[in-house]
Protein backbone atom coordinates (compact mmCIF):
# COMPACT_ATOMS: atom_id res chain seq x y z
CA UNK A 1 0.00 0.00 0.00
CA UNK A 2 1.26 3.65 -0.30
CA UNK A 3 2.09 5.95 2.33
CA UNK A 4 0.24 8.97 2.94
CA UNK A 5 2.32 11.91 2.71
CA UNK A 6 0.26 14.96 3.12
CA UNK A 7 0.02 16.86 5.84
CA UNK A 8 -3.56 15.37 6.98
CA UNK A 9 -7.35 14.17 5.30
CA UNK A 10 -10.27 16.15 5.38
CA UNK A 11 -10.32 16.65 9.21
CA UNK A 12 -7.57 18.97 9.19
CA UNK A 13 -9.20 21.05 6.46
CA UNK A 14 -12.70 21.55 8.68
CA UNK A 15 -10.97 23.47 10.96
CA UNK A 16 -9.91 26.21 9.58
CA UNK A 17 -13.30 28.55 9.66
CA UNK A 18 -12.30 29.86 13.17
CA UNK A 19 -12.20 33.73 11.95
CA UNK A 20 -15.37 34.52 11.28
CA UNK A 21 -16.41 35.75 14.16
CA UNK A 22 -14.09 38.62 14.46
CA UNK A 23 -15.11 42.21 12.91
CA UNK A 24 -14.00 42.69 9.15
CA UNK A 25 -13.80 45.90 7.07
CA UNK A 26 -17.11 46.79 5.23
CA UNK A 27 -15.78 46.63 1.88
CA UNK A 28 -17.83 48.93 -0.95
CA UNK A 29 -17.63 48.10 -4.23
CA UNK A 30 -15.38 49.90 -6.82
CA UNK A 31 -15.27 50.01 -10.65
CA UNK A 32 -16.10 47.19 -12.62
CA UNK A 33 -18.10 45.61 -9.39
CA UNK A 34 -22.21 45.43 -8.67
CA UNK A 35 -23.96 44.42 -5.58
CA UNK A 36 -26.14 41.37 -5.78
CA UNK A 37 -28.42 39.02 -4.52
CA UNK A 38 -28.64 35.64 -4.65
CA UNK A 39 -31.71 34.11 -6.47
CA UNK A 40 -30.70 30.50 -6.33
CA UNK A 41 -27.64 28.17 -6.36
CA UNK A 42 -27.40 26.07 -9.15
CA UNK A 43 -24.34 23.67 -8.14
CA UNK A 44 -20.84 23.23 -9.53
CA UNK A 45 -19.62 26.32 -7.93
CA UNK A 46 -22.22 28.54 -9.74
CA UNK A 47 -25.53 30.91 -8.36
CA UNK A 48 -27.75 33.20 -9.86
CA UNK A 49 -28.05 36.68 -8.98
CA UNK A 50 -29.98 39.89 -9.73
CA UNK A 51 -27.84 42.99 -9.21
CA UNK A 52 -28.77 45.70 -8.25
CA UNK A 53 -28.71 47.53 -11.57
CA UNK A 54 -31.67 44.85 -12.65
CA UNK A 55 -29.65 42.49 -14.88
CA UNK A 56 -29.83 38.82 -13.78
CA UNK A 57 -26.44 37.15 -13.90
CA UNK A 58 -24.74 33.86 -13.96
CA UNK A 59 -22.24 33.79 -11.08
CA UNK A 60 -19.28 31.71 -10.65
CA UNK A 61 -18.08 31.40 -6.61
CA UNK A 62 -14.20 32.00 -7.05
CA UNK A 63 -11.68 29.33 -5.51
CA UNK A 64 -10.71 31.06 -2.67
CA UNK A 65 -14.20 31.03 -1.58
CA UNK A 66 -15.53 27.82 -2.48
CA UNK A 67 -16.01 24.82 0.27
CA UNK A 68 -14.67 27.66 2.74
CA UNK A 69 -17.66 30.65 2.22
CA UNK A 70 -21.15 29.30 2.32
CA UNK A 71 -23.94 31.57 0.05
CA UNK A 72 -27.42 30.48 0.30
CA UNK A 73 -29.99 31.99 -1.79
CA UNK A 74 -30.82 35.80 0.07
CA UNK A 75 -27.51 36.53 0.02
CA UNK A 76 -26.15 39.69 -0.61
CA UNK A 77 -22.84 39.24 -2.06
CA UNK A 78 -20.11 41.41 -4.38
CA UNK A 79 -19.63 40.36 -7.50
CA UNK A 80 -17.17 41.40 -10.42
CA UNK A 81 -18.23 42.27 -14.29
CA UNK A 82 -16.51 41.08 -16.85
CA UNK A 83 -15.59 42.84 -19.71
CA UNK A 84 -16.62 40.46 -22.39
CA UNK A 85 -19.82 38.39 -20.93
CA UNK A 86 -22.44 40.85 -19.50
CA UNK A 87 -24.43 37.49 -18.34
CA UNK A 88 -21.61 35.84 -15.99
CA UNK A 89 -19.79 37.43 -13.38
CA UNK A 90 -17.63 36.43 -10.73
CA UNK A 91 -18.38 36.18 -6.38
CA UNK A 92 -15.76 38.47 -4.92
CA UNK A 93 -17.59 38.74 -1.35
CA UNK A 94 -20.48 37.20 0.42
CA UNK A 95 -21.46 39.65 3.11
CA UNK A 96 -22.72 38.76 6.53
CA UNK A 97 -25.95 40.01 7.60
CA UNK A 98 -25.25 43.03 9.65
CA UNK A 99 -22.88 44.14 7.42
CA UNK A 100 -25.56 43.87 4.39
CA UNK A 101 -27.83 45.96 6.96
CA UNK A 102 -24.84 48.66 6.95
CA UNK A 103 -24.80 48.78 3.52
CA UNK A 104 -28.18 49.58 3.19
CA UNK A 105 -27.84 52.16 5.97
CA UNK A 106 -25.72 53.60 4.10
CA UNK A 107 -27.50 53.77 0.71
CA UNK A 108 -25.50 51.66 -1.11
CA UNK A 109 -28.73 49.12 -1.51
CA UNK A 110 -31.76 50.26 -2.61
CA UNK A 111 -34.86 50.14 -0.19
CA UNK A 112 -36.73 47.81 -1.97
CA UNK A 113 -34.16 44.88 -0.98
CA UNK A 114 -34.91 42.56 1.19
CA UNK A 115 -32.39 41.21 3.44
CA UNK A 116 -33.72 38.62 6.04
CA UNK A 117 -35.17 36.65 3.80
CA UNK A 118 -34.07 33.20 2.10
CA UNK A 119 -35.54 33.79 -0.72
CA UNK A 120 -34.84 36.93 -2.89
CA UNK A 121 -37.78 38.38 -3.74
CA UNK A 122 -37.46 42.32 -3.17
CA UNK A 123 -35.64 43.63 -6.66
CA UNK A 124 -38.03 41.25 -9.03
CA UNK A 125 -40.60 42.78 -7.85
CA UNK A 126 -43.51 39.85 -8.25
CA UNK A 127 -45.60 40.08 -4.89
CA UNK A 128 -48.89 39.15 -6.32
CA UNK A 129 -50.05 39.68 -2.54
CA UNK A 130 -51.87 36.58 -2.16
CA UNK A 131 -55.34 37.32 -2.58
CA UNK A 132 -56.33 34.76 -5.25
CA UNK A 133 -55.36 32.03 -3.23
CA UNK A 134 -59.01 30.96 -2.15
CA UNK A 135 -62.66 31.63 -2.58
CA UNK A 136 -64.93 32.46 -0.12
CA UNK A 137 -68.39 31.10 -0.59
CA UNK A 138 -71.89 32.39 0.94
CA UNK A 139 -74.82 29.68 2.48
CA UNK A 140 -76.60 30.51 -0.30
CA UNK A 141 -74.07 29.20 -3.32
CA UNK A 142 -73.27 26.60 -1.16
CA UNK A 143 -76.85 25.36 -1.40
CA UNK A 144 -76.52 26.30 -5.19
CA UNK A 145 -74.45 23.46 -5.65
Amino acid sequence: MPKNKGKGGKNRKRGKNEADDEKRELVFKEDGQEYAQVLRMLGNGRCEATCIDGTKRLCHIRGKMHKKVWIAAGDIILVGLRDYQDDKADVILKYMPDEARLLKAYGELPENTRLNEGIAGGIDDEDDGGADDYLEFEDEDIDKI
